[in-house]
C-alpha cells in the first residue's frame, strides 16, 4: 500500500512539473530575462538597461531583467518557466537543457569568435608560479555551475598537472568570477580560476591590485556564454527574439555585455562542455 502512495505521489509531482513548466504563456506581454548571476546584481541591472530598452523597443514588449541568486535558482526558474530567456554560461546551459526544453540561439562575438578562455591566477606572494605548485594549495572557484571559473579550470589543473581538486588541493567555491578575484589577491586564496574577460574586467574597474596577482596560464578556446529561450515559446516570437540580438549594433549596448556582436549557435555546439562534463565524471542532471 505504501508502495502505491509513493508511486502515486511521485507521478502528481511529475505531472505537476511537467505542467508549470508548459503552462507558460507563449507569447507574453512581459518578457522575463535573466542575467548570469556572475557579478554583483545591481550592478548586472544598471549596466544592462540599454539592452532592456532596446528589447523593449525591438520587440513591442515589457521587459524585466532579472539576476537570481545563484546559477542554480536561474535553471530551475527556467525549468519551472518563471523566465523567458536567459543568459547561460555554458555549463549551467548544458545543465538546464538537462533539465527543461530550451534551446540556445545566440552567443556573443569576442575578438571575431564565438569562443572565450578561462584564465588561472595565483596570489603574487603565494609560492604558486605553476600549475604544478597548487598542489597542497587552496584554489578559488566561483559557482559551482560555473564553466569558466569552475568546471573549465578545474579540467584544466586535470589534464595539465593531474591535480584533483580534494584531493591534491582544497577547492573553495566563492560565488563569483569578480570574487575569485578579490580572494587571490587578497590571499584568502592562494589561486584561482575565472574568465579571461571578467578578469580584464575587473581589473578595468579597479577591484583589486594589479601587482596582487599573476597569471599561471590559460585554458584553450570554448564555445562562449549562450543567450538560451523557453522552447515553447510561439515560433514568430523565438525567430524575433533571436533577430533582435543578432542585429545589435550599438556600442553601449556591446560594451556592457563585452561582447562586439551576437552569432547564431545550436546544441550541438556545447557537446565539448558534456565531453568535458564526462572527464569530470560529472552528471548533469543531478549537479
Amino acid at each position: 500500500m505504501k508502495t502505491m502512495i509513493h508511486s502515486l505521489l511521485a507521478l502528481i509531482m511529475m505531472l505537476g512539473i511537467h505542467w508549470s513548466a508548459h503552462a507558460a504563456d507563449t507569447d507574453p506581454d512581459l518578457l522575463k530575462v535573466a542575467l548570469l548571476p556572475d557579478e554583483n546584481a545591481s550592478e548586472l541591472i544598471k549596466r544592462n538597461q540599454p539592452l532592456k530598452d532596446y528589447l523593449e523597443t525591438t520587440l513591442g514588449k515589457e521587459v524585466e531583467l532579472i539576476v537570481t541568486t545563484d546559477y542554480s535558482s536561474m535553471i530551475e526558474a527556467m525549468r519551472f518557466g518563471r523566465i523567458d530567456l536567459a543568459y547561460f554560461g555554458p555549463l549551467s546551459y548544458v545543465m538546464a537543457k538537462s533539465k527543461s526544453d530550451i534551446e540556445p540561439f545566440a552567443a556573443m562575438v569576442v575578438d571575431g569568435k564565438p569562443t572565450y578562455r578561462s584564465i588561472i591566477i595565483a596570489n603574487a606572494d603565494s609560492g604558486v608560479g605553476s600549475f604544478a605548485d597548487i598542489k597542497g594549495k587552496k584554489m578559488a572557484y566561483g559557482d559551482r555551475a560555473s564553466t569558466s571559473s569552475h568546471l573549465i579550470p578545474k579540467t584544466v589543473l586535470l589534464e595539465k598537472a593531474e591535480l584533483e581538486a580534494g584531493k591534491d588541493y582544497e577547492a573553495h567555491f566563492v560565488g563569483s568570477h569578480d570574487a575569485v578575484a578579490v580572494n587571490v589577491a587578497n590571499g584568502n586564496a592562494d589561486a584561482g580560476g575565472l574568465s579571461e574577460v571578467i578578469f580584464e574586467h575587473v581589473m578595468d574597474r579597479g577591484l583589486i591590485d594589479r601587482s596582487k596577482v599573476k597569471v599561471l596560464g590559460y585554458s584553450g578556446d570554448f564555445p562562449q556564454y549562450p543567450w538560451a529561450l523557453r522552447s515553447n515559446l510561439a515560433p514568430e516570437l523565438k525567430s524575433n527574439i533571436q533577430k533582435a540580438f543578432l542585429q545589435i549594433d550599438d556600442p553601449e549596448i556591446l560594451d556592457n555585455l563585452k561582447a562586439e556582436g551576437f552569432a547564431a549557435i545550436t546544441d550541438e555546439d556545447y557537446d565539448v562542455i558534456r565531453a568535458m562534463g564526462g572527464l569530470l565524471n560529472l552528471d548533469f542532471a543531478k549537479m
